[in-house]
């Protein structure tokens, strides 16, 4: 899956490199492969793979060097059963050449290429070989592709047989399917499906204030009268500039909304994938280490920049172009230009999106075309009131200023993620309490720079006291003091539930390492098995370590008096985490297989109960809650993210349901009782 990302974001941007022949998008295939099987000896075969590539396109060698384009791999399936490789994979004669994007050294082949493997069977009853072969082709954009070769040793086609599951496998995943009753419930709308459908507004206003920061940089502000004159003072007509300068507008909105699609193909690929990449421990790491990289990027120290050649060719297209298209590279020219600025909000933008509920891939969308939408917007505006840009305010070192604040504010969301790797990771480093004292010495130490007790060398002079300079530094202390509020009093910090650790995660000693100190059972059969010991019906939590909105509905919902005394006093909950990384024991491991044919290892009790929703619930996403009765029957339709009303008004529901299931209904048709009549 690394591959893939790799090839889906290569593709992408070559897509929107510059040059004569884009028209060779439009060849959906530059490389046509023939095979054929050499037989030497009784068991010694040459396996041979020949491609006939189209002009201008280049196949890379398995040996180009890393950092460009990406080499062509081969895979032999069952390697060392039934027969062996011999030596390397021998390819024929290969150029070599530098990449004015990747600035490496590539090798590739130009118009045909051979590949020759040599093998030994060790069994020769041996039918066939599988052969999967991954290469990538570049021209003006880059394709990469999957290819299965089947050589077969008789006459008939050789066709590979899936494996088959061991029993054991077989019998461990019938043991994940439920027995449920009522499961039509589960289709049907509560209506908390509507907070998704408002997260996604909420998503696109968090992107559209992120577009407005990046308007305030020193990569972005200086070119609004720049680029608005050009257009206004460059056509014979005021409408003719105006049209260009709203089409460049849209066209800066597009290229933002294009760089969100290949995560909608991520998702397409497996329902779970997007999921499992926001509960990784690695990936969260990775995101903490490119927040922190980004915030001191903001602080001065350094610049964070794409190649400058992309720069280069965008605006050299633009120019030579011209026309519709040359506004479009004019747009790009901008959106790489400015990256140093807007990269890191837009990786915080990304991260945000990894946080929130609802689909990530859909959520990151909404949230690039509000940036694109705010970055936009001034062009166009500017055009069409020229007069408005004598009123800007003259660049200068404020805009350091909002750089150093955004670099505070990429600090504090580079420690969320490093509080996901230790929540998921189970290792006790970032307690709740040590997460909010570092939050507040950031909150006090972005308070002193904006009064103007330090500055960081890099960015120059102190800052300047100002309204705007003592407001903000003023809402940092009061910040701050709310934080240290909660750290002292343990008081639940409703306004950033999901962002500390959930309160059970303390370094005090805690009764339960459950939410609000319920009871609570982290496996399902000993809850079930709880159920029907005490004739409760049972609330499935689906939850996870990593889940930001799992913490907002424990402490603003749950916390709810009425609703605590419902969970507390009428309900069995089951807490399953799909993020829990601990491994199962080895005896209970096993692999899964799906009835499209996909298999999936369950190596983790994460791993489990993500299958477990997924088969039994068809979710993938949580929090996601259902109600049952100890006899498996749904009580009623499941929620998700809801407020307290809502979610009050479904536990008594639930609890209606369950006491009808309980209480036999009357037959107004049966014949009454009568005592047996005694036959002599």
């Amino acid at each position: 899956m690394d591959r893939l990302k790799t090839i889906l974001l290569l593709f992408f941007f070559c897509c929107l490199s510059p040059g004569p022949t884009m028209q060779a998008q439009a060849i959906t295939d530059p490389v046509q492969w023939s095979q054929e099987l050499i037989r030497e000896s009784d068991s010694v075969y040459v396996l041979v793979l020949e491609a006939r590539i189209e002009p201008e396109w280049h196949l890379y060698s398995q040996y180009t060097p890393p950092g460009g384009a990406l080499p062509t791999e081969f895979t032999f399936k069952n390697d060392g059963t039934g027969y062996k490789t011999l030596g390397p994979v021998q390819e024929s004669e290969t150029h070599t050449a530098f990449s004015t994007i990747f600035e490496v050294e590539e090798t590739f082949f130009k118009g045909t290429a051979r590949f020759s493997q040599k093998i030994q069977l060790t069994d020769l009853q041996l039918k066939g070989i599988q052969v999967d072969m991954f290469y990538q082709v570049c021209a003006e954009v880059c394709i990469g592709a999957d290819r299965t070769f089947l050589f077969s040793f008789s006459d008939q086609p050789y066709v590979p047989e899936a494996a088959a599951l061991d029993t054991e496998s077989l019998a461990k995943g019938d043991a994940l399917l439920l027995d449920l009753k009522n499961k039509e419930l589960l289709s049907e709308d509560t209506g908390s499906g509507n907070t998704s459908r408002q997260g996604i507004w909420v998503i696109f206003g968090l992107g559209f204030i992120g577009g407005l920061l990046a308007l305030l940089t020193p990569c972005v502000f200086p070119m609004i009268p720049l680029t608005v004159s050009f257009f206004t003072k460059q056509t014979q007509s005021r409408s003719k500039g105006v049209a260009r300068a709203g089409f460049y507008g849209f066209c800066i909105v597009l290229i933002y909304f294009l760089l969100s699609l290949p995560f909608h193909f991520f998702d397409s690929v497996d329902s779970q994938i997007l999921n499992t990449i926001a509960t990784n421990i690695w990936l969260n790491l990775f995101f903490f280490a490119v927040f922190v990289a980004f915030a001191f990027s903001f602080f001065g120290y350094y610049e964070l920049t794409l190649p400058s050649s992309w720069a280069s060719k965008a605006d050299h297209a633009s120019d030579r172009i011209g026309g519709a298209i040359g506004i479009f590279f004019m747009a790009l020219t901008l959106a790489i230009v400015s990256f140093s600025c807007t990269g890191p909000i837009l990786g915080g933008l990304l991260g945000s999106t990894a946080l929130s509920e609802g689909d990530v891939a859909s959520n990151l969308t909404a949230g690039m075309l509000g940036f694109g939408v705010a970055l936009a917007l001034p062009f166009t505006l500017f055009a069409l009131f020229p007069s408005w840009l004598q009123r800007l305010p003259s660049s200068g070192g404020w805009m350091e200023t909002v750089k150093v604040v955004l670099g505070f504010l990429e600090l504090g969301l580079a420690l969320k993620f490093l509080s996901n790797a230790d929540l998921i990771g189970n290792w006790g480093i970032l307690k709740r309490e040590v997460f909010l004292g570092i939050w507040i010495l950031l909150a006090l130490l972005l308070a002193a720079y904006l009064l103007g007790l330090f500055r960081f060398k890099k960015t120059g002079v102190y800052v300047r006291r100002s309204p705007w300079s003592m407001g903000g530094a003023l809402i940092f202390l009061g910040f701050a003091v709310y934080l240290t509020y909660g750290l002292f009093t343990g008081a639940p910090l409703k306004t950033l539930s999901g962002f500390p650790p959930p309160d059970f995660y303390t370094l005090s000693d805690q009764n339960s390492d459950c939410p609000l100190g319920l009871e609570c059972f982290k496996d399902f059969e000993t809850g079930l098995a709880e159920s029907r010991a005490s004739g409760k019906p049972i609330l499935l939590d689906f939850t996870g370590w990593a889940c930001v909105n799992c913490r907002k509905m424990e402490e603003q919902v749950w916390s709810d008096p009425e609703v605590y005394q419902r969970l507390r006093d009428d309900y069995v909950l089951i807490s399953l985490y799909v993020d829990e990384r601990r491994s199962l024991p080895a005896d209970q491991q096993f692999v899964f297989a799906y009835e499209n044919g996909t298999r999936k290892e369950i190596e983790s009790v994460g791993d489990y109960w993500s299958t477990f929703q997924n088969l039994n619930f068809g979710a993938v996403s949580q929090p996601y809650y259902v109600l049952l009765s100890p006899s498996l029957e749904i009580l009623g339709p499941p929620v998700q993210n809801t407020d307290v009303d809502t979610y009050r008004t479904w536990l008594d529901s639930g609890i209606r349901a369950y006491e009808d299931l309980a209480v036999p209904v009357p037959d107004p048709f049966a014949l009454p009782e009568t005592e047996p009549v005694q036959m002599d």
